[in-house]
């Protein structure tokens, strides 16, 4: 007898008159929203310009859903062109069945094109979204809740999830909630990302390619407890073959570029910085311009600020030996005031010999 377990949802649509809202579906927006405001803030900080991430973001979403429902329709295709199947169901991406793997070759295609366009560096971007695409499918994969799929073998732990679904031959019960795994594995590997990133000045996409090594590593043995029908090689799933695969491409990625393109790039959006000073606040340019125009007409170097204020400090002193006559040379030591104090008592000394 359970005692505890996560349940799930009693459907993953509701209805808002004829508008169907998927949980799906939604949980996939939330995860791109996430994903693009992460990888702006991250983009900004490297130097490039505010939407870029957006922009290039508009042509890799749609490859990525492209790609992950190509790939999961050719892995998985006797689920829609065997016996008793209808071919249609391919196209109904909403009811789930994204594969990962083919989200992000196709996403990255996307990506690329995006990138060219706007004239940055694919590996650049490729770093500043990778922890946001970690969290995206941390949240996407709430997503299985919603539908009841991709849970793992029967479990009474606590924290199992309990299945209520009777379709394309579910058994009710209690499972090892893999969809929550994966989930926690992928908010982990965004964590890591972003230390490493910050710890190892990581650049030229090793921060993308530690991301990816990280998580096939997760996926890996979560593979292991998924009961989900699926092809097998050598004893083991499709999924831990590609996991296996990709895990080493990107160590070796990893490892070559750090030898060939050490350090992170300089540049990663031509003209930002020029950017970032047209939008600065009309206060700030005035400010300068005006320490500018100082510096240039009191002859500091190239109007230094620093020096154009010092100069303005020197300008607003009041001068107490104008109108009277005085002139004085600060190199002349008779100027000076321990010399100007020696002559006052030897003039008084003599005006006292003489009376």
């Amino acid at each position: 007898m359970e005692l505890a377990f996560i349940p799930s949802p009693s459907r993953g649509v509701l209805h808002l008159g004829p508008i169907p809202l998927r949980g799906y579906a939604f949980c996939i927006i939330i995860g791109v929203f996430v994903a693009v405001w992460l990888g702006n803030r991250r983009w900004i900080a490297r130097g490039g310009r505010p939407g870029t991430v957006a922009d290039i973001a508009v042509w890799a979403v749609p490859f990525g859903l492209i790609g992950g429902r190509l790939y999961h329709v050719i892995t998985d295709y006797q689920l829609y062109f065997s016996e008793g199947r209808d071919w249609v169901d391919a196209f109904k991406i909403w009811e789930g069945g994204l594969g990962i793997w083919g989200a992000i070759a196709f996403g990255a295609v996307g990506a690329w094109i995006g990138a060219r366009r706007r004239g940055v560096p694919m590996p650049a971007y490729a770093d500043a979204v990778a922890p946001g695409i970690a969290l995206a499918q941390a949240i996407g994969r709430w997503g299985n809740w919603f539908n009841q799929e991709l849970y793992g073998k029967a479990t009474d732990l606590p924290w199992a999830v309990e299945i209520t679904s009777t379709a394309d031959g579910r058994v009710p019960g209690t499972y090892h909630p893999t969809f929550l795994y994966e989930s926690l594995w992928c908010i982990g590997v965004a964590l890591l990302v972003i230390w490493a990133d910050r710890r190892f000045t990581l650049g030229h996409g090793r921060a993308f390619a530690l991301y990816v090594a990280a998580y096939c590593a997760g996926r890996f043995w979560i593979e292991y407890l998924r009961v989900d029908d699926a092809h097998h090689i050598l004893g083991l799933r499709l999924n831990n073959w590609t996991a296996l695969v990709v895990f080493l491409l990107a160590v070796l990625y990893i490892v070559l570029s750090a030898r060939k393109r050490p350090g992170r790039e300089a540049v990663v959006e031509p003209g930002a910085e020029t950017a970032a000073d047209d939008a600065a606040p009309e206060g700030e340019k005035e400010a300068k311009e005006d320490a500018e125009a100082i510096g240039a007409e009191a002859g500091t170097d190239d109007g230094d600020p620093a020096n154009a204020a010092d100069t303005a400090r020197k300008s607003d002193a009041p001068d107490l030996t104008k109108g009277t006559g005085i002139t004085e040379d600060p190199h002349d030591p008779a100027d000076t005031p321990d010399a100007k104090d020696a002559e006052a008592v030897k003039d008084g000394a003599d005006s006292a010999k003489k009376g």
